[in-house]
């Protein structure tokens, strides 16, 4: 069966001895720059030597996050936020999927819809969004998290923690591309023996990556209170898989 068993990382030199600490199973690659290291005469050089080696590692990936954490650096964007300055870099891929929090969100609907967030028709608002940027799936995160691919809108409600950690987002981020991981092959499959067209993998991996940060979120802080930590949430992704689809 698929699974995460293995992360690989793409990371600063700096950042490299650090993240390898947390696990033995993120492969850590080292191969990123930041701009303050980088003369202007090597920018392009450095570019496409970083672009050939992160590139000959993609046809072993079932799934890639994208820049969470990574900030402003013009050689080190956020995803979203270079996302949100280009939409053609995941315009008309339907295997694209955004998780925007309130401030991501609010940039995203100025720049694609020109407009401000409407809160009080906000499932139409997120469902046109998903449309304009043609076939990506939208999780905003919030109180609810919501998330349309432009034809529907699902919404998950669980209660989570009431605590809001830093780095919550990037254990949301991971988990729903590995659901998504699961889910495509398996949605896929079934279509072929089928024939019926089922539901869009990108929504349902969105949807479980929710239920099971809420879930574990819930039982740290019902052990820590305030003092609970995104590492804390971390110890409970197990059990908390395990309460919502036990392991055969």
């Amino acid at each position: 069966m698929q699974g995460a068993d293995l992360s690989h990382v793409f990371c600063t030199k700096d950042a490299a001895t650090v993240i390898k600490s947390y696990s033995p199973e993120l492969i850590v690659h080292p191969v990123l720059e930041e701009s303050y290291s980088v003369r202007d005469d090597e920018r392009d050089s450095v570019s496409a030597k970083v672009l050939a080696e992160v590139g000959k590692w993609m046809e072993r990936f079932d799934c890639i996050v994208v820049g969470p954490g990574l900030g402003r650096d013009p050689f080190l964007m956020d995803g979203l936020f270079l996302v949100t300055n280009n939409l053609d870099l995941v315009c008309g891929n339907p295997l694209a999927v955004l998780t925007p929090n309130i401030n991501e969100y609010k940039r995203l609907v100025e720049k694609a819809l020109d407009c401000e967030v409407n809160d009080e028709d906000s499932t139409n608002q997120l469902q046109l969004l998903a449309r304009r940027i043609d076939g990506v799936t939208i999780l905003r995160k919030g109180k609810s998290d919501f998330i349309s691919d432009g034809e529907t809108v699902k919404s998950v409600s669980t209660f989570g923690s009431p605590r809001r950690c830093g780095g919550q987002g990037d254990i949301l981020s991971g988990s729903v591309a590995v659901f998504i991981s699961w889910a495509r092959p398996h949605l896929l499959s079934t279509k072929e023996a089928t024939g019926k067209s089922l539901s869009n993998p990108m929504v349902l991996g969105c949807i479980a990556g929710s239920a099971l940060l809420r879930r574990a979120a819930a039982l740290a802080f019902q052990n820590k209170k305030r003092a609970t930590l995104t590492t804390d949430i971390i110890e409970y992704l197990g059990k908390s898989l395990e309460d919502i689809c036990p392991a055969e």
